[in-house]
């Protein structure tokens, strides 16, 4: 298969004319610890301090929400960040969201999701598990919800930019870059590869070739 990639080099190619938006394409990586570890807290205090609810309970949510976003994850990779557009605008549109990020996959300012896009979609799923879950259930859940969508965001910065020498993120990372250098309908998750397997969206196992993958042990 034909490698998907133009720059394998940390690089940052303009994506908008305007100066805002192309602001806003790009993030530092702390940003996203910065935006909702506050978040967090908020929602573990409300369900200590005004729920109550007891030590296994909120154990157990908050187990189920990283649980939920791991499958959230993937989804969201498989079937919207990969979805193939036939129309210009529609392949314009993939192209940001995350079109470029194939193209530039070491870009360090495109590996984490911009604070324009996480917060709408962290409202939204918000109000969708309230409904779901009510008021009391809801807040040990989202927390567990974030924990999990910032495990992914630092997961993903962390293999496509340091280097890995840790077995178990050594896994993640190769995992992933399969995902860019092999093959980009399979191993969509990155932050684990559970949906993968269970899906059958996981990569073979054969022996490596190690001249496809090298990126990875870079």
């Amino acid at each position: 298969m034909p490698k998907n990639f133009v720059s394998n080099k940390d690089v940052t190619v303009r994506m908008f004319e305007n100066d805002f938006l192309e602001a806003c394409s790009k993030v530092h990586p702390v940003v996203p610890v910065i935006i909702y570890t506050p978040v967090i807290i908020y929602f573990l205090f409300k369900t200590i301090d005004i729920y109550s609810i007891s030590v296994v309970n909120i154990f157990t949510l908050i187990i189920i929400g990283i649980v939920v976003w791991t499958l959230t994850e993937y989804t969201l990779h498989r079937f919207i960040f990969h979805y193939k557009p036939s129309s210009r605008l529609g392949e314009r549109i993939h192209f940001i969201f995350h079109g470029v990020h194939h193209d530039y996959p070491s870009d360090s300012r495109r590996l984490v999701m911009p604070p324009s896009v996480s917060v709408p979609l962290a409202v939204l799923f918000y109000f969708l598990f309230l409904a779901i879950l009510g008021n009391s259930f809801v807040s040990p859940f989202f927390v567990g919800f974030l924990i999990g969508y910032l495990f992914y965001d630092m997961t993903h910065y962390a293999v496509h930019h340091f280097n890995i020498h840790n077995r178990f993120w050594l896994a993640l990372k190769k995992h992933h870059m399969r995902h860019h250098y092999l093959d980009p309908d399979k191993g969509y998750g990155v932050s684990s590869p559970i949906w993968d397997k269970i899906i059958g969206t996981d990569f073979p196992k054969a022996k490596e070739n190690r001249e496809q993958v090298d990126p990875i042990y870079k």
